[in-house]
C-alpha cells in the first residue's frame, strides 16, 4: 500500500555538520547508450558516473532519484551527441538550484566494438573493442568535454632488431667463409633456414590518448580518433586473419620498428593540428622484462584530464 505522505529528511532536516561537498552523486550506473560511428556496433553498454557539487552548507542531500532520471534520458533514443551531453549537464544544474547547485559532471566507460578488414584477404574481417571513456563537465556555465580511448598495437624494439641482424650477419659470414662466389640461390637458400636464428622482441602495446572533443561537432568522432592512432603507429593488432594476413603483419612489425619513445612521439605529431589538448600516454608490455616501458608526451598548453 502506497501512503499519500512520504517523508523526505533531505528536504525536511538539516545537515548536522554543515559544510559545501564538492561532488555529490553515483558511480557504476548502467545505461545502454546510441553511438553513431562508422563501422561500429551502434547500440553500447555503459558504466556511467554523475555527481553535482554541493556548495550550500547546511543542505542535508541531493536529490539522486532526478539525476538518474536526467542521466536515463541519454539512453538509446537517439545517439550520443556533445550537445546532448550538455542538455544533460544543464539540466542536472536546473534540477538542483534548491542546492544551490552550479556544476555538474559526468562520465561514460564502454567499449566501442568497431569492424575491422584483414590486411590482405579480401572479405575476412573481424570485430575489434576499444575501450572508450567520455568525460563531461559544465563549471559555473562552461561546458568541456573529454574523449579517452585505448588502441593496441605491436611494438619491436629497434635494438633489439639490430642485435639481431648482427648475429644473421656473423653467422651468414661464418657458413660462406672463403667462398668469394656464391650464387643468389644458396643465398636465399641459406636465409629461409637461418634467417631467424635472432629474432628480436616484440610485444602488444597500448596507447592511451585522450582529446578535447568539440561542444558542437555532430557527432563524438571516436572511430576518426582511434584511426589516427592506428595510422600512426602502423602495426594496429588484428582481429581475422590468415596467413597472408599475418605475413603481411610481420612486414608492418619490421617497418615500424620503435622504442616507446618513438611511439609516444608519433602519435603526438599525428594528432597535433587535428584534435585539441591531445594528451598520450603509451605502455609496452615488455617480452624481455617483467616490467613495461611507458612514456607520456602532452603539449605545454594541453588541458589536464577532467
Amino acid at each position: 500500500m502506497l501512503l499519500p505522505h512520504l517523508p523526505d529528511v533531505s528536504i525536511s532536516e538539516s545537515s548536522a555538520h554543515p559544510g559545501a561537498l564538492q561532488w555529490v552523486g553515483m558511480q557504476g550506473m548502467d545505461l545502454p547508450i546510441l553511438i553513431a560511428e562508422d563501422n561500429c556496433q551502434p547500440s553500447v553498454h555503459a558504466r556511467t558516473d554523475v555527481q553535482v557539487d554541493l556548495p550550500a552548507p547546511g543542505i542535508k542531500g541531493i536529490h539522486m532519484s532526478r539525476l538518474y532520471r536526467l542521466v536515463d534520458e541519454l539512453g538509446e533514443a537517439s545517439p550520443l551527441t556533445p550537445a546532448a551531453l550538455h542538455q544533460a549537464l544543464s539540466a542536472m544544474v536546473e534540477s538542483h538550484r534548491d542546492c544551490k547547485t552550479t556544476n555538474a559532471r559526468l562520465r561514460l566507460s564502454f567499449d566501442l566494438l568497431a569492424r575491422r578488414p584483414a590486411l590482405v584477404t579480401e572479405g575476412l574481417a573481424g570485430w575489434k573493442a576499444y575501450p572508450v571513456e567520455l568525460r563531461a563537465i559544465l563549471r559555473q556555465g562552461h561546458y568541456a568535454l573529454q574523449g579517452h580511448v585505448t588502441v593496441g598495437y605491436s611494438s619491436t624494439c629497434p635494438c633489439s632488431a639490430a642485435l639481431s641482424r648482427q648475429l644473421v650477419e656473423q653467422a651468414f659470414l661464418d657458413a660462406f667463409a672463403g667462398q668469394h662466389d656464391v650464387a643468389p640461390e644458396a643465398i636465399a637458400s641459406w636465409l629461409r633456414r637461418h634467417a631467424t636464428s635472432a629474432t628480436p622482441h616484440s610485444q602488444r602495446s597500448e596507447a592511451h590518448v585522450a582529446v578535447t572533443l568539440a561542444p558542437q561537432a555532430p557527432t563524438l568522432g571516436l572511430i576518426d580518433l582511434i584511426d589516427v592512432i592506428e595510422k600512426a603507429v602502423g602495426t594496429p593488432v588484428q582481429t581475422a586473419v590468415k596467413r597472408a594476413d599475418e605475413q603481411a603483419f610481420a612486414a608492418l612489425n619490421g617497418q615500424h620498428l620503435m622504442f616507446v619513445e618513438d611511439a609516444a612521439r608519433q602519435i603526438q605529431s599525428r594528432l597535433l593540428g587535428r584534435f585539441q589538448h591531445p594528451r598520450i600516454q603509451v605502455r609496452h608490455l615488455e617480452s624481455l622484462h617483467p616490467h613495461d616501458a611507458v612514456a607520456w608526451a602532452h603539449p605545454p598548453w594541453s588541458e589536464e584530464c577532467l
